[in-house]
């Protein structure tokens, strides 16, 4: 404030001035205790406990409210996006997860969301794929063909158009057959996506993802179109054969049709932005697609403002970009024969290894049944996995590591699971139900004296404006750091503060201090919220 009166106004202002005319002029309400004026240019506030305590009683009867974020608005999200044909791989692993979390947000918020999965599935490759089918199972019209692994039919068909000029020649003619769409061609193409979509579901039902399929192929029809608004409106540039557009203030042209009349990806994503904006009103789209993709997306962005699809000003379109998956070694993420790492293997991997560390601390001798320890072992792993993608900041590239995922130290899902669960056996332990606690929220004031108490109390109802952040800016990993600081600030509490206070000798329950309980299940809703958010499964026990 001080920094534009200076330039504003003739006489000099202080900041300790504005300081003063500031607090003066705070009216009388029913958060703020007092505020203070600290050195040049801090005002300190101190809240209410009764306004803090008042919150907090609300939030345990009413449960957890969204931020207010006004008129219910429409968002697309685009995310996860494989390949048909390819195995989904690490990569595709990050925009999954980031793509879902991001969805419950905005759900939660209040947000029409329409969850959208890219697919890959139309182009060129399908031609080798179709006539190394009709090679392999001539009577695939009749027999539905037993491709087990889609990955090595793949790589067959990848060797053979390398290698045999006769078989390329063919797969180029499929293409044609399949684009003029030949209902033979089209039966070909539908079983190779079945079995992809199969494989894909596997890992969507594992990682508990929900999406609409909108592949390529749902916009091929929408792309001469396309090709015509932009010559029409004198946006196209003829560079031997291929049609192209330049876009002011980016180097590289899109090239909407080549010099054989096909499309490319420029122009699905073209029509894609299209039908987004203007078919399905979208007022916030949200690409969730690797760094890689940035300069592309943006590109494809500034065409679709140019042509006057949407006005930046009114529709917000970002593509919130993440960066590459690392081994330990920070060298892109590989197996030891230098493939890419398959995600179900990976998934493999992490439940066989959550199951281990649960065996190490014997929670399967005595504490588990075993429906506990194989439940226990889902939300750990796929918890793990999660978390430890969600707690990075998605812009910049991290480094996939189960030892340190699986810690039950520091910020992982292995430690903020059990701080959890633990929360939720307190009441448990002391015979509290949640009749007893909902009726205790009703008439209990929630004490806030002890310091550690009135700091887990203010952590508590911190949660709201974390989530706006993350609305805004679409990084989540602050709703992570939030969540680790919540259980920190809540073990403090929980080592200073007694919640039910036993015989030293006889180990009988002497007293319970209920508004301590009710702070342990403001904490616990908070973090199951949170949970939710993040798709992170919860147990009662661990």
């Amino acid at each position: 404030v001080f920094q534009i009166l200076l330039k504003t106004k003739e006489q000099k202002v202080s900041p300790r001035e504005i300081a003063e005319k500031i607090s003066k002029n705070i009216p009388a309400n029913e958060c703020i205790e007092k505020v203070e004026i600290a050195g040049p240019g801090f005002i300190n506030v101190h809240l209410r406990k009764d306004f803090v305590s008042k919150q907090l009683s609300s939030l345990l009867m009413n449960g957890v409210q969204p931020p207010a974020v006004g008129k219910r608005k429409k968002v697309v999200v685009d995310f996860s996006s494989p390949n048909i044909a390819k195995e989904m791989h690490v990569g595709h692993l990050r925009s999954t997860i980031i793509g879902e979390s991001m969805c419950r947000l905005f759900e939660f918020a209040g947000y029409d969301v329409l969850r959208l999965n890219h697919l890959g599935d139309w182009g060129t490759q399908f031609g080798m794929l179709i006539a190394h089918l009709q090679d392999k199972f001539p009577d695939y019209l009749t027999v539905s063909p037993p491709i087990g692994d889609l990955q090595a039919f793949y790589k067959e068909s990848k060797r053979r158009f390398d290698t045999e000029e006769e078989f390329k020649k063919r797969a180029y003619q499929c293409v044609v057959l399949l684009q003029s769409k030949n209902p033979d061609f089209i039966k070909a193409w539908e079983l190779i996506c079945d079995v992809s979509r199969k494989e894909f579901q596997k890992i969507y039902n594992c990682l508990d993802i929900t999406l609409i399929e909108r592949g390529e192929s749902f916009y091929h029809e929408m792309m001469k179109d396309i090709v015509k608004e932009f010559e029409d409106k004198g946006f196209v540039q003829v560079d031997d054969g291929r049609k192209i557009v330049f876009v002011p203030g980016f180097p590289v042209p899109l090239t909407i049709m080549k010099s054989d009349g096909g499309y490319t990806y420029d122009t699905s994503d073209l029509a894609a932005l299209k039908h987004r904006v203007c078919e399905e009103k979208a007022d916030i789209l949200i690409y969730v697609v690797d760094s890689g993709q940035s300069v592309h997306l943006q590109t494809v962005f500034a065409a679709g403002q140019m042509i006057g699809w949407y006005d930046p000003k009114v529709t917000r379109v970002a593509h919130a970009a993440f960066g590459v998956v690392l081994g330990e070694d920070k060298k892109k993420f590989k197996t030891r024969s230098g493939d890419t790492v398959r995600l179900m293997d990976l998934l493999e991997e992490g439940l066989k290894r959550a199951m281990d560390k649960l065996k190490d601390k014997e929670r399967d001798k005595v504490v588990l049944t075993a429906e506990e320890l194989k439940a226990a072992q889902t939300s750990v792993a796929f918890g793990c996995i999660k978390y430890a993608d969600l707690s990075h900041n998605r812009l910049n590239d991290y480094v996939f590591s189960f030892d340190k995922m699986l810690d039950d130290r520091g910020n992982t899902a292995a430690y903020l699971l059990y701080a959890f669960t633990r929360i939720r056996a307190i009441a448990r332990l002391a015979n509290i139900d949640e009749q007893m606690l909902r009726k205790a929220a009703r008439e209990e004031v929630l004490i806030l004296d002890h310091e550690k108490e009135w700091k887990l109390g203010k952590c508590i109802l911190r949660f709201p404006e974390i989530l706006q952040k993350i609305l805004e800016d679409l990084l989540l990993h602050t709703l992570c750091d939030y969540l680790y600081e919540l259980a920190t600030t809540f073990t403090e509490f929980y080592d200073n503060c007694y919640c039910v206070e036993k015989d030293r000798q006889s180990g009988q329950i002497v007293k319970v201090n209920m508004w301590r309980l009710l702070l342990c299940e403001a904490t616990a809703t908070i973090m199951a919220k949170g949970f939710d958010i993040l798709g992170i499964k919860p147990v009662q026990r661990m």
